[in-house]
């Protein structure tokens, strides 16, 4: 048997994904894990119990091991745990976290005031939506019968849960994704298997027994003092509803909507909700509560479906079928429009319609100026599927291909052979555009089971990028190889991230000299991520050695500013429009422009509509975005003059704050 103490590194705790990272390394080993938080207990390999310590970032849990792989085990959990337990790079803020001020307001002048969600113009009347109430007889047909019906369900939910996974991924929404990533994990929890199944042997009706069991659960999470842990309640009665509402044979989501187009009013909606409305009778929702960053509000956005949220319960109050207009874009509900405030509304509908349709319609057009200054716009990618996707959006290149992919969600690192495929199929389906290859960027918020790495206090400021691969040469010496060999199928060019020094490049600039020499094949470009705010300051030392750079906001703005952008209070003021920020960026262009070289944008700020402008104005050379925003983007780059791009980018640069920036580009 093997115990150990470990102080949970993670700013989030044991939240949903960091909680089903645990399970998932859990589940890689015969023995019987079990883990201690103060008095409470959970079995290691189910996602609900462990949900059920409430363990927050900092405290100490106790893992105990006992089996016949218990010291690989340990030490892999370890690891997990001191690494940060693989939250997301893009990790979506839980539900309810960032809301509005103004949470029980009432209409002023028809007039309610939310928080823009997803952008679009909304014109209909407004709808309560309330689910169905699910009722069951309490007649037990047997454990057998009982148990038959209860997998039958479990199997259906799967199948309905995998096709709304699809669904975001076939809109390129890795992201959203994910959240039907951990459902799985929930409908798969042995613990609440073994429970229902407990009742049922105890002559307890399928639907009864699941119904008890997920409340429980439900309540058992929502009432944990973290409000990030306890968010997670949600998603337990999601999954819940679901399997319940197949086990009493109900044949739709329980989402009662009219026949005609509404806006729909509702408290919350789930992830399940939203990725299921029919946009053909769904014009935009508004909710009571939630946040721009909450799983309703991303999935709006990846299903281009205009909405608001944190508007506060009284919208709950408000009349069926009462008209209104609702704004995505500045998160305002109108009641009872008058004729003018309604044609107002169509034409600003109208015009939103016709700059979407034009931009897809011309995404495959270069995004020139009307004074002639190009922008590159291309795509960041997460594997072969979002590469395919990314060429019929009008990308011109891939500006980041994340290869942790291939690393992640397995026991063991992939061959060579298995990376090579990979990246040739890439690089062909990119028809000779270029594609920008980042080296394994592992640690901090996502570490491997299989790779060990000592528990750091800091992981964020630990072994991280290109840190960590230096430190274990064997594994970006094969990664290096990879890329190499698929060069010759494509235009593959390789980024280092997490860069801190000229000494880092060179180390790393090294092993690929070295393995080009062993295969005798043509240098390719190299670059590395402007990330960290020392290789912003040495940036005209770095441009010497380097073909480009491309920089990473997301870090680059939590380190600049010394906020988490994970930290469910401080995530809305890790702004990347800090002045702060961009006068490291624009450092950067000048940096590298004065050495003949390039610079990109390839976090998420790159489509952001306000910072698009300044970016542009700075002398931005590339903009890599998600793949359904690559449209749009070269849409709002052909509607900007570089002279004024680059005016309203010295007047940021003069600005205090943030608020200040996002202000002065309204």
């Amino acid at each position: 048997m093997k115990e150990l103490d470990i102080v949970i590194q993670n700013p989030t705790g044991l939240h949903a994904r960091p909680a089903k990272v645990f399970v998932n390394t859990a589940k890689q080993f015969q023995s019987d894990i079990r883990v201690h938080h103060g008095t409470k207990k959970a079995n290691a390999k189910s996602l609900i119990s462990m949900l059920t310590l409430g363990a927050e970032a900092g405290t100490t849990i106790h893992i105990v091991v006992d089996g016949v792989d218990e010291e690989t085990a340990m030490t892999m959990l370890a690891t997990a745990v001191a690494d940060g337990l693989g939250e997301a790079e893009h990790i979506n803020q839980p539900t309810n976290q960032l809301t509005s001020q103004s949470t029980n307001q009432q209409p002023q002048d028809g007039l309610i005031r939310g928080i823009a969600a997803a952008p679009g113009i909304a014109i209909g009347p407004i709808f309560q939506l309330r689910h169905a109430e699910v009722t069951f007889t309490e007649t037990f047909g047997g454990a057998s019968a009982e148990e038959t019906r209860l997998q039958t369900a479990i199997e259906q939910a799967r199948g309905q849960l995998a096709a709304l996974h699809q669904q975001m991924l076939t809109r390129s929404a890795t992201n959203e994704a994910a959240i039907f990533d951990v459902h799985l994990e929930i409908l798969d929890d042995p613990d609440l298997l073994d429970t229902v199944l407990g009742k049922i042997s105890q002559q307890q009706p399928a639907a009864q027994a699941w119904q008890s069991t997920i409340e429980a659960r439900a309540k058992l999470i929502a009432g944990l003092d973290d409000p990030l842990l306890a968010a997670r309640s949600a998603d337990i009665h999601d999954v819940g509803y679901r399997v319940l509402r197949l086990l009493v044979g109900a044949d739709d989501q329980g989402l009662r909507l009219p026949e005609h187009p509404v806006i729909v009013i509702a408290h919350d909606l789930s992830p399940s909700d939203t990725a299921s409305l029919p946009k053909e009778r769904v014009l935009g929702f508004c909710t009571a509560v939630g946040g721009p960053t909450a799983h309703s509000a991303i999935i709006a956005r990846a299903l281009s479906l205009p909405a608001m949220v944190s508007a506060g319960v009284s919208v709950l109050e408000l009349a069926n079928n009462t008209p209104a207009i609702l704004d995505g874009r500045s998160g305002t509900l109108t009641l009872n429009p008058d004729a003018q405030a309604i044609a107002q509304a169509q034409q600003m509908q109208a015009t939103w319609r016709q700059q979407q349709e034009t931009a897809a319609r011309s995404a495959a057009a270069p995004a020139i100026t009307p004074d002639g200054h190009r922008v590159e716009v291309v795509a960041n990618v997460g594997g072969l599927a979002d590469t395919k996707a990314a060429v019929l959006a009008g990308a011109e290149g891939v500006g980041l291909l994340r290869t942790e992919f291939l690393f992640l969600d397995r026991a063991a690192a992939p061959s060579e052979e298995e990376q090579f495929a990979v990246y040739r199929d890439i690089a062909q389906a990119m028809q000779g555009q270029p594609v920008i290859v980042r080296t394994l960027d592992i640690g901090g918020d996502k570490p491997l089971p299989y790779i060990e790495v000592p528990p750091e206090a800091n992981p964020f400021l630990g072994e991280r990028g290109i840190r960590l691969c230096l430190n274990r040469p064997h594994l970006l010496r094969e990664q290096v190889r990879a890329i190499l060999r698929a060069a010759e199928h494509g235009k593959l060019r390789i980024m280092f991230p997490m860069i801190a020094d000229i000494g880092e490049l060179r180390a790393a600039r090294t092993i690929v000299e070295e393995v080009r020499a062993e295969l005798k094949v043509p240098m390719v470009e190299i670059g590395i991520m402007i990330e960290i705010p020392s290789a912003a300051l040495m940036a005209d030392a770095l441009a010497a050695e380097v073909d480009f750079f491309s920089v990473g906001t997301n870090d680059l703005t939590q380190y600049t500013l010394a906020m988490d952008r994970q930290h469910p209070s401080l995530a809305g003021k890790a702004d990347g429009l800090h002045p702060a920020v961009l006068r490291l960026i624009g450092r950067t262009v000048e940096a590298a422009h004065a050495a003949g070289k390039w610079v990109g944008i390839c976090g998420e700020l790159g489509a952001d509509p306000q910072a698009v402008p300044i970016f542009m104005g700075l002398g931005v050379d590339e903009l890599s975005v998600s793949v359904p925003a690559i449209p749009s983007v070269k849409a709002q780059i052909r509607a900007q003059t570089l002279v004024g791009a680059k005016e309203l980018a010295q007047k940021a640069l003069t600005c205090a704050t943030a608020q200040e920036v996002r202000e002065l580009v309204r």
